[in-house]
């Protein structure tokens, strides 16, 4: 079936050609269709319970995307006239910011003081440029003793401040929206440099870290997928040795690209940071099926002195079942990261399953149509003339078969052994190495001013207007200072410290009323005259409800990993169970929580998802190599590589992330490809040319094994330059793929061959029935 396929492509090549060029052109009109997302929301799946609880959360509040300007003055001290000048200044301009709900700064932070019978409500810094030195002095003091401020917009030591922006997209398109904010304050930041040369200014906040998705995103494409083409192109060239079928690799390589990412758009996918490397790994895996036509073809008209049309035949008719298996098994494995947890590992298995279908497609068609009609001259070589590299490294593995079966078998187990070292964990703002400019603002901001971690709490009150109750203020207060007594906290914003507040100030600002109100009528009171008190934008609908019967405590952390941050909330959640158990269905909420439970939730779905996938491929090589116990075999190639590097990375590393959680899964179908074409091989020699079992591997070697080397060194250049990426979730998937695939080389080469022979010893190596199936050739 496969030379009449093979001859029917050489007689209509024309109509290949301009079948595939249609299906081309109608495939990629779809990339116009494709967007990028910038909301960090996007790892979760619409029905994750974090998410729908942070959802929650924030419709029942304002929400928490910010962009916080950090400002650090170079004399090193924030309460200057010129400083806090300049702080009124952007304060102002802030309220500007497209989509804008609210600006806090110390500036205009609502400072109570009593006056006689009155409680005065202002904004602590007017006019900064006429203040004297002992309001400066005075202005000092309160900021620095302020809890709300303190470790949250003023540094303690007065060296660094900074103004919070918290905005409200629409969301009707944050790819959009997002941009918009950031192009603004940016252009703040630069407008204020220029004002007061005086002071540094950094960026920071969820609205700059969703602006880092794609910025990060976008520096892979113009830097990482040139140089892999750049690789690509100099690896065929230096292994084939032959410039047509490199350039016909390449337009291969850009038409699979080209039509999975036009069915993407086709099919509405919107690109995120971990999708949009599918070109670069498709370009890596479309390589893969032209090395194997053409060395194959090349090996033909070289060394059997076959004309054009024959070797192409022929070469077609050894590969097509191979080249099927290999892309539908890579294809299987990829669609697997279907089971994750995080939508956009789904996308990008979808994509890159269609961009290796794609590739098969025109491995198939297009490349064998064109070189059917474009001028080749292959130079034909003796036999002997041959390079000898295989055969020799053949002859080595089939004399130290035994050593290498058991060398091989214990360097497996002991890599394998280390898995268990390998521990959960992830830290979300690290997800950009520093050379990103968010990544370099954010740690200067944890070191010098606050946390950019929160978790969000909503304590509620039994009734409307129950959080004026005494007992529901105490309760709130207790569990406020208990996160305040975790080594961990940096700030906890509460309802509370307003009060206490409030009450002092009404008690002629006497210390010894500082303290919650113990009336509830005072309380409810006191919350009424402050809010008429307060200017548009400022009020207290980011800490109250609507019909006030619950309250949000917001706790400020820094960089934690996911392993600390959940340690944290449990424990949290033990001291809630054990003293305010009114309060237990107080969940901690917010994207530390959310990127901390998904890491340990998809792992287990990737699991399930590979186990999936790997019965699926083991039942397709058995129906396709006709043999129960070559097809069982098959698995431990399969499944080893992955063991391997996991094991490799628990010596070297010991920490796994949400990228490395959908490793196993993706590159199952990978080194699937070089077991299958070892095996292939093999079994045509065993079947075929009734070869024994030795001289079936010495063949395979001959055949395959120079193809395997170039495709396997490609695929581990593409997804080592991915491990070069900026952005921590590529660079992992990238660096651990890359490792994952040297490893399933290895297997194939040093273990697989002796592993076969070892099973087939006993049997009679001449005695191979006549009529046994061709598991290869139709």
């Amino acid at each position: 079936m496969a030379k009449r396929y093979a001859e029917w492509i050489v007689r209509q090549r024309w109509l290949v050609m301009a079948l595939s060029l249609a299906l081309i052109a109608l495939t990629a009109s779809g990339a116009r269709l494709l967007s990028f997302t910038a909301d960090y929301r996007v790892f979760f799946g619409a029905e994750n319970p974090e998410l729908l609880a942070f959802e929650t959360l924030q419709n029942t509040y304002t929400k928490n995307d910010n962009a916080l300007f950090v400002l650090t003055p170079k004399d090193g001290n924030v309460f200057t006239r010129d400083t806090l000048a300049s702080i009124e200044w952007l304060t102002q301009q802030g309220w500007q910011t497209p989509y804008s709900i609210r600006v806090d700064s110390i500036t205009n932070f609502q400072h109570t003081r009593a006056a006689g019978d009155d409680l005065v409500v202002a904004d602590l810094v007017s006019n900064a440029g006429q203040l004297s030195d002992a309001e400066l002095d005075e202005i000092r003091r309160i900021a620095l003793a302020e809890p709300l401020l303190a470790n949250k917009l003023i540094a303690p030591n007065g060296r660094v401040t900074g103004v919070n922006i918290t905005v409200q997209l629409p969301g009707v398109d944050t790819g959009v929206e997002n941009p918009i904010v950031v192009n603004f304050v940016r252009d703040l930041a630069d407008q204020l440099r220029v004002r007061d040369p005086n002071l540094d200014v950094r960026l920071v906040g969820v609205v700059m870290m969703n602006n880092a998705f794609p910025e990060a995103s976008f520096a892979d494409m113009r830097t990482l997928v040139p140089a892999m083409f750049a690789v690509v192109i100099i690896t065929l060239a230096l292994m084939l040795r032959f410039v047509t079928g490199t350039a016909l690799t390449v337009l291969v390589i850009l038409v699979s690209i080209t039509t999975a990412m036009g069915l993407a758009g086709w099919l509405g996918i919107r690109l995120t940071p971990p999708s949009s490397t599918a070109p670069t790994i498709i370009l890596t895996l479309a390589v893969a099926n032209c090395v194997h036509l053409l060395a194959s073809f090349l090996y033909e008209m070289r060394y059997h002195s076959r004309d054009k049309a024959t070797a192409i035949i022929e070469s077609l008719r050894i590969n097509f079942q191979p080249i099927f298996l290999t892309s539908i098994t890579t294809a299987i494995g990829f669609l697997s990261m279907n089971f994750s947890d995080a939508p956009p590992f789904h996308d990008l298995g979808n994509i890159v399953a269609m961009g290796v279908i794609a590739a098969f497609i025109f491995s198939v068609t297009l490349l064998p149509a064109l070189l059917v009609v474009l001028p080749i001259r292959v130079k034909p070589r003796a036999a002997s003339a041959a390079p000898h590299s295989m055969d020799r490294f053949a002859e080595f593995v089939v004399r130290r078969r035994r050593a290498l079966l058991w060398g091989m078998g214990a360097m497996i187990v002991g890599l394998v052994a280390f898995i268990p070292q390998n521990e959960l964990n992830d830290e979300f703002v690290k997800y950009f190495d520093e050379s990103i400019e968010f990544r370099r603002a954010t740690d200067y901001a944890t070191e010098n001013l606050t946390g950019t971690y929160f978790i969000d709490y909503s304590l509620k009150a039994q009734e409307p207007g129950g959080i004026s109750d005494p007992a529901f203020l105490a309760k709130t207060e207790q569990f406020v200072e208990w996160w305040r007594a975790q080594p961990e906290t940096t700030h906890v914003a509460t309802l509370t410290d307003i009060l206490k507040r409030l009450n002092k100030n009404l008690h002629s600002d006497d210390p010894a009323w500082y303290r919650v109100p113990r009336e509830r009528d005072l309380a409810a009171q006191y919350l009424l005259l402050y809010e008429m008190s307060l200017p548009y934008g400022l009020d207290l609908n980011d800490r109250i409800n609507v019909d006030k019967s619950a309250t949000r405590v917001t706790v400020t952390l820094p960089s934690l990993s996911t392993n600390q941050t959940l340690e944290l909330e449990q424990r949290a959640q033990r001291w809630l169970a054990e003293n305010a158990p009114e309060f237990t269905d107080a969940k901690g909420s917010g994207p530390a929580i959310m990127f901390s439970h998904i890491g340990a939730r998809n792992i287990r779905s990737m699991l399930f998802g590979t186990a999936v996938a790997l019965v699926l491929i083991s039942m397709i090589l058995i129906v396709a190599l006709r043999s129960l116990k070559i097809g069982l075999v098959s698995m431990i190639p399969n499944l080893v590589p992955a063991g391997m590097a996991f094991g490799l990375w628990g010596l070297l590393v010991g920490q796994i992330g949400l990228s490395l959680s959908v490793v196993a899964s993706m590159t199952l179908g990978i080194v699937v490809d070089d077991t299958v074409h070892f095996l292939s091989k093999y079994l045509r020699a065993r079947r075929e040319k009734n070869f024994a079992a030795p001289d079936a591997v010495r063949y395979a070697f001959a055949t395959v094994g120079m193809a395997l080397w170039i495709t396997s060194l490609v695929l581990i250049a593409g997804f080592g330059i991915l491990s070069l990426s900026a952005f921590e979730l590529n660079a992992g998937m990238g660096l651990l793929t890359a490792i994952t695939i040297a490893l399933a080389l290895a297997a194939d080469f040093l273990f697989l061959p002796p592993l076969l022979m070892k099973l087939e010893e006993k049997r009679n190596e001449t005695a191979i029935t006549a009529g046994a199936a061709d598991a290869v050739t139709p």
